[in-house]
């Protein structure tokens, strides 16, 4: 008779890493360091609440703090016996503590059972005394799922209970427990795990694993996990599958787009366009960043944290330290330096709206359009700041005896156009040509003090500007076109869409120069050349009547490049004819 073939093992099934790496000790817990220290004191001066509350995000380790808990108040060894928190070396309830099944340890999910009925159930043993432990312990997840009724039969015994009894709740919305129930129980919140740190377990763990992923792309893993140590370990788990059978290095490409992510460079980029109002160019770049397989909801995120982070470099300047490269952060100061703190404070509002929006729309990437529509007619609108000085001086002209604020009379249909901070000046002065259905009329500013500079064409004011103001003088002779100059107020056609704040700088230049507060108006009117053309154009003149001396009529200068020009005859005919002195 022939032997039966042998039948091959089956392999163990998979354990997924949120289970396999999860803490067995409190020294295991990442970013609670807080908590372990209380609890350490609590145990060590025999102060040990009768009921805790958890409370904290999904996924930061309520339930398995809760656990140790239960282990730390059974917790006995052949050395020990009594409750401790060093739980390096398992005592004798450990293992079924932990795996649930012991007998003096309760747990109950309040999300399945939220009746009275179950409450009354579950307390008619607390009078009993433990059968194996020291404690009976009650371990309640998502104890706010509990109705009214609940809730008050847990009362009573809630607030005196056996010496014998000990309560754990869990709860992800600390506001829906009554505050009956808060008051008895020792509160611990749980916090966030700090990106950083988050990234540092991770990549423990792929050691551990023996796999390899970028430090880009665990730095992804991290904040996409949102301080939630559980999610962060799922997302490692889809992220190790992207390395195939190979064991390749999983790349922070790979991972950008397993998480549906644009490039951090990219998002800056669509937050500068719509920043300075560059509609177009804003759908443009969310339409490409979505067809490359950036989720609508993921950017809108981004980009809050992309204002974010140019506000900290606005407010703090050098002092703002970024988890970014060098380049990205000196980016992100530059952006700084083009908008207000009114305006950075705004555009965070609307992103704040848009993200909710974006998350609940039908069409998301629709909604992130929209969105984009909203931030660059925001970025358009002047800084908080000029407005408040343009309706300061309104209201002083007034006082003074004026014609007071002007009627303003203009189509609903046309947006103002131009940089953010000239949208100010078109609500008090006569708007460019290419909105021709707007008629507004513009007051004068109350003058704050005496002229100290007269001020008639453009040449005068940078000719006048202080030494100091050099990237302003010459931003000025590179992209300003005048339409119209003098007498307070000024058309002015900037020629680079980028220069957002170029015509914010020339008020207040003109502010201090000569104590009024100009009106300056954005056009899309072509206007005179730049001083910077004009310098060019004059240049060419110059050098086409040089080329035009008899000098360069000789054949061996014909390709000859001209320098200059000096007439020596009539410097000698000067200096023979210049009478002496005495």
């Amino acid at each position: 008779m022939s032997e039966s073939p042998e039948k091959s093992e089956t392999p163990p099934a998979y354990q997924v890493l949120a289970r396999k790496y999860r803490p067995t000790t409190f020294e295991d817990m990442i970013g609670q360091d807080a908590m372990v220290t209380t609890l350490k004191n609590a145990f060590e001066a025999n102060r040990v609440a009768h009921a805790f509350m958890l409370t904290g995000v999904r996924g930061i380790g309520k339930t398995t703090t809760a656990r140790l808990l239960a282990r730390a108040l059974n917790y006995e060894s052949d050395d020990i016996d009594g409750p401790s928190v060093d739980l390096s070396n398992p005592g004798k309830h450990c293992e079924l503590i932990m795996a649930s099944t012991h007998m003096d340890v309760l747990e109950m999910d309040a999300a399945s059972r939220t009746g009275v009925e179950n409450m009354r159930e579950m307390l008619d043993g607390v009078r009993y005394a433990p059968a194996t432990a020291r404690y009976k312990v009650y371990i309640i997840d998502e104890v706010h799922m509990l109705s009214t009724g609940a809730f008050n039969a847990l009362l009573k015994t809630l607030e005196e209970p056996p010496d014998h009894a000990k309560f754990i709740f869990a709860t992800t919305e600390i506001r829906k427990v009554p505050i009956t129930v808060l008051s008895r129980c020792q509160r611990f919140d749980l916090r966030r795990v700090d990106a950083g740190v988050l990234k540092t377990h991770l990549f423990g763990i792929c050691d551990k694993e023996g796999v390899k992923i970028s430090g880009e792309g665990l730095a992804m893993i991290a904040r996409a996990a949102e301080g939630s140590v559980r999610d962060g370990l799922s997302l490692l788990d889809q992220a190790i599958v992207q390395a195939g059978l190979d064991g390749d290095e999983v790349t922070g490409e790979q991972v950008r787009t397993m998480l549906g992510l644009a490039d951090r460079v990219r998002i800056m980029d669509l937050f500068e366009m719509a920043a300075r109002g560059d509609t177009k160019g804003a759908l443009l770049e969310m339409r490409a960043q979505y067809d490359d397989g950036a989720a609508p909801g993921v950017v809108m995120r981004d980009l809050l944290d992309i204002c974010h982070d140019i506000s900290r470099a606005k407010t703090l300047g050098e002092d703002a330290e970024f988890d970014v490269a060098p380049d990205q952060a000196t980016r992100m100061r530059d952006l700084g330096e083009d908008q207000s703190v009114g305006q950075l404070t705004r555009l965070w509002q609307v992103l704040m709206a848009a993200h909710a929006e974006v998350r609940i729309a039908p069409d998301p990437l629709a909604a992130a359009e929209m969105a984009l529509l909203k931030l660059s007619l925001a970025g358009q609108m002047p800084p908080p700041e000029l407005a408040a000085q343009i309706i300061e001086a309104a209201q002083q002209q007034k006082a003074e005896g004026g014609k007071g604020l002007p009627e303003i009379s203009a189509a609903h249909n046309t947006p103002p156009t131009g940089s953010s901070e000239a949208i100010a000046s078109q609500t008090m002065t006569t708007p460019p040509a290419s909105s021709p259905a707007a008629t507004m009329s513009a007051p004068k500013a109350a003058p704050t003090s005496e002229p100290k500079i007269q001020i008639g064409t453009l040449e005068d004011f940078v000719e006048a500007l202080p030494k100091t103001q050099i990237k302003l003088r010459s931003d000025i002779e590179r992209y300003v076109r005048v339409v119209s100059f003098g007498q307070g107020k000024a058309e002015l056609n900037i020629t680079d869409p980028r220069q957002t704040a170029l015509i914010g700088k020339i008020v207040q230049a003109l502010l201090d120069m000569t104590g009024d507060l100009w009106v300056i108006s954005p056009t899309n009117q072509e206007g005179a050349p730049s001083l910077s053309e004009q310098k060019r154009t004059a240049k060419k003149t110059r050098d086409a009547e040089e080329r035009a001396h008899p000098a360069f009529s000789h054949s061996l200068l014909k390709d000859a490049k001209l320098l200059g020009i000096k007439d020596r005859i009539t410097n000698i005919i000067q200096a023979d004819f210049t009478p002496e002195e005495d």
